[in-house]
């Protein structure tokens, strides 16, 4: 997308090139060491950190002084931080604790590059004060590359306190003055309100405190506008590059991600990246769209140790007058050679495996599913990984290892590589089918290790034929109805978007499309993409109070076998505080066909995801219970505190036994 500059960037405004300014030519990169602060200049860029803390302060390049925000009243400049809780706590959130080291280590200093460690040991002095980790972070310049490198070994030793890791990430607060325009995706870009269009009076606050609707804006093109830093949230396979572009001069400061290694949850698990602030963030950790089971819970002299990173923040410019696009394109670019560098070779900590002392693993998987196809099918764009050894789909709540993904091609052929030494199961999950794969036996990798692992065959869970089903089985309620957002809570990026579940406040808008009923669907009349709401939410019945809902499935089956079993599959793509109760043919049986109990944390409902954590349940219905004529199926979720509480559907599926 071009992009036109607006406001104070108008009167700058030429015609768009797409040619980006070149790196002044390469000095040998410089260090400078004062008693409280240090200064990394490789001629291009010229960063400065707290001596011994580590804080970035400062960021020059393009001809601004610096690039970091400095006058907020909570947050400036750049930092690793974490977000941490005693061992036992309940909930995810827990005490901030900004990492600021207590040393300075050179660990490199060359004209080709200066890689700096800023260490922190814990001690019983800090307890209830600083997480009870040793934290080593370390930053690193090349020379002639605009930019920097950052990664961290977070190590648990023997003798420490158990705790729960509730977050981890490195936070950059750009200059408010300067950074206006953000982009996420070639989709997902656009001019931003100012930080303080959302403090009261000039932005209300709604549901949660993240969720601000301007309504006296400093620009007012902005009013009226939600801004919500959920709506920029990322899935794991996606977020490579984000971040910020300033028009005065054309600078952008990008946040690329060449590897998902270290991060937990796999694949679809989603986390913020660039939102107002202006801020850009690389995240690690966190419970975001998945709850307490992504918290890394240690106990009392549990060893552990891993290396989040590294990952590159990349600065482009071009002349005056050029575009967004500009500016997108060439980070883009950027971030591609970055993943093709990886792993890299200048990090220094022999904690950080060069390529050399990686290992591949090569295969191919099939899909047997003897009522789609006598014949195995290629598993086209499954997705295939190694993770720490679990249970199939264990994935996606490990949170200590290491994970490594790959998408198969059409004829379900895969390759990892790059894979740290260590144990693990092979898992995978196929687009179109139910269920999790995991591979028998334990793959170990050892550095230099080329395994191929033949053919595999997934059976994806079946025990007859196909009755009906409603959905696609792709872990997202993304193909289900999703509303139009209430006029007065538009985020303008997401009218006539692909992604428009990102809109704020969709949950409101189911008791207002079903005022006195809950929603019916009926099987070969109804239409899922039009009748079936892409959350079951609670319904609003008074200031404060809220009603669990009941949805009915209708459906008729001729020639009942009344000997058999019938199978019930039941896939959500998220749960928030739920209970799935599931009746037949008597919405107020007591106790239920099944019920889930209690599930769920992910809040993706809140936060504008269309998924969270995956489940599947398999109900057997005894064929007796089936009548000749119209059966219903109610599905009833029964909490009922909170506009949030809900489970979103990815599939449901009932069989015959044949």
């Amino acid at each position: 997308m071009a992009c036109t500059q607006k406001n104070s960037d108008k009167k700058k405004t030429k015609e768009p090139t797409s040619t980006l300014i070149e790196p002044m030519a390469a000095t040998g990169v410089q260090l400078h060491i004062e008693a409280d602060h240090v200064v990394i200049d490789n001629g291009i860029v010229q960063v400065t950190l707290s001596n011994p803390g580590g804080i970035l302060k400062a960021i020059q390049y393009g001809g601004i002084d610096n690039l970091l925000e400095l006058h907020n009243q909570d947050l400036n400049g750049g930092f690793w931080d974490l977000n941490w809780s005693v061992k036992g706590s309940l909930g995810t959130r827990g005490k901030f604790d900004t990492i600021e080291g207590t040393t300075l280590k050179v660990i490199v200093q060359t004209e080709d590059q200066v890689e700096l460690s800023f260490t922190r040991v814990w001690s019983p002095s800090v307890q209830g004060e600083q997480a009870p980790l040793s934290i080593d972070r370390r930053f690193v310049v090349l020379r002639g590359f605009p930019g920097l490198y950052s990664y961290a070994i977070f190590e648990h030793l023997k003798d420490l306190p158990g705790f729960n890791l509730n977050t981890t990430r490195i936070a950059f607060m750009l200059r408010k003055d300067k950074f206006h325009y953000i982009a996420v995706a070639d989709n997902r870009q656009r001019f931003m309100p100012l930080p303080d269009d959302r403090l009261p009076p000039r932005g209300q606050e709604l549901a949660y405190p993240e969720a601000v609707l301007l309504v006296d804006p400093i620009e007012p093109e902005f009013k009226g506008e939600v801004d919500d830093k959920y709506q920029y949230s990322l899935e794991n396979k996606d977020n490579r590059v984000h971040g910020w572009i300033c028009f005065d001069p054309p600078v952008g400061f990008w946040q690329i991600t060449p590897s998902n290694e270290f991060r937990t949850g796999g694949p679809p698990k989603q986390d913020l990246a660039s939102h107002v602030n202006p801020t850009t963030l690389a995240i690690f950790v966190t419970s975001h769209y998945a709850g307490e089971d992504l918290l890394v819970k240690f106990e009392d002299g549990e060893v552990w140790k891993k290396v989040f990173g590294p990952v590159c923040i990349y600065l482009n410019s071009a002349p005056e007058g050029a575009t967004a696009q500009d500016l997108w394109d060439n980070a883009k670019e950027q971030m591609n050679k970055e993943v093709q560098s990886w792993p890299y070779t200048f990090p220094a900590s022999v904690d950080f495996p060069k390529n050399d002392q990686r290992g591949i693993v090569r295969g191919k998987l099939l899909v047997q599913d003897r009522y789609v196809s006598k014949e195995s099918l290629p598993a086209a764009d499954a997705y295939v990984g190694l993770a720490p050894p679990g249970n199939a789909g264990s994935w996606q709540r490990e949170n200590k290892g290491y994970q490594f993904w790959t998408k198969a091609d059409k004829n379900g052929s895969f390759v990892m590589s790059h894979i740290r030494p260590g144990e693990y199961n092979l898992y995978a999950w196929v687009p179109g089918f139910l269920g999790d794969y995991k591979y028998d036996s334990a793959i170990n990798i050892t550095p230099g290790s080329n395994s191929d692992v033949g053919e595999l065959v997934f059976e994806p869970p079946r025990d007859g034929p196909t009755v009906w089903e409603i959905g696609i089985p792709d872990r997202s309620a993304a193909e289900f109805y999703v509303p139009d957002p209430n006029p007065k809570y538009i985020n303008p990026l997401y009218v006539n978007h692909p992604d428009r579940f990102r809109q704020y406040g969709l949950w409101e808008r189911y008791a207002e499309l079903y005022p006195n009923e809950d929603l019916v669907y009926t099987v070969n009349v109804s239409d899922y993409k039009k009748d079936w709401f892409f959350a079951q939410v609670t319904r609003k019945i008074g200031e404060n109070t809220y009603k669990g809902t009941t949805w009915q499935i209708k459906f008729k089956i001729d020639n009942v076998d009344q000997t058999k079993i019938y199978k019930l599959r039941i896939a959500l793509a998220s749960a928030h505080n739920s209970d799935l109760q599931v009746r037949l043919n008597d919405g107020t049986a007591n106790p239920p066909l099944f019920s889930s109990g209690v599930i769920g944390s992910d809040n993706a409902i809140a936060r504008h995801g269309i998924h969270g954590l995956y489940w599947l349940f398999s109900i057997d219905i005894p064929g007796s219970e089936i009548l000749e004529e119209e059966n219903t199926i109610f599905l009833t979720q029964s909490q009922s505190s909170s506009p949030f509480q809900g489970i979103m559907y990815d599939y449901i599926r009932l069989e015959s036994l044949p």
